[in-house]
């Protein structure tokens, strides 16, 4: 059985993926609107870190498009 983190890993993956945003805003408002009750979920000392470099990157701007990402990924694996 699928756990709830394994859930909205998968979720978090596909929202980043998108780059549509009237998508994503009509995903917000479908997210506010719903009845179920948002918890918190705590995050571990390695989430908090590997968020913490994340926004380093992106400061610094160490980022690259998801075009290039998936031309790049295809790279890598045709070389395996």
């Amino acid at each position: 059985m699928t756990s709830a983190n394994d859930i909205r890993n998968k979720v978090i993956d596909q929202l980043l993926a998108i780059k549509d945003s009237d998508y994503l805003r009509a995903l917000s408002d479908m997210i506010k609107s719903s009845h179920v009750q948002q918890e918190t979920v705590p995050l571990t000392e390695e989430q908090k870190i590997m968020l913490a470099l994340s926004e380093e990157d992106i400061k610094a701007g160490r980022t690259i498009d998801q075009l290039t990402l998936n031309e790049r990924e295809l790279e890598w694996l045709k070389r395996k």
